[in-house]
């Protein structure tokens, strides 16, 4: 089984809580970073994994490549693993 890399978008599902410097950066309860409010902008201080890009939110995950793949193959066992 050979895993892919995936770019999803997970702007829904990010919520920011205050902070002195601006916004610290959540998704279910997981700290992903932060975002400061500055005069030239929204500067984004992101974790490994995640990435921002304009105005939306990205998280880097491996997926199977194949459909419906499995984590144990017992083809070359003709059926007995």
């Amino acid at each position: 089984m050979t895993l892919d890399k995936k770019r999803l978008d997970i702007t829904d599902r990010v919520v920011g809580k205050m902070s002195d410097q601006g916004f610290n950066l959540y998704v279910e309860n997981e700290s992903i970073g932060s975002m400061t409010l500055t005069e030239q902008g929204n500067q984004y201080s992101l974790k490994n994994g995640y990435e921002q890009e304009g105005s939306r939110i990205f998280q880097q995950v491996q997926v199977p490549s194949e459909k419906d793949a499995k984590y144990v193959d017992c083809d070359y066992e003709n059926g007995w693993c």
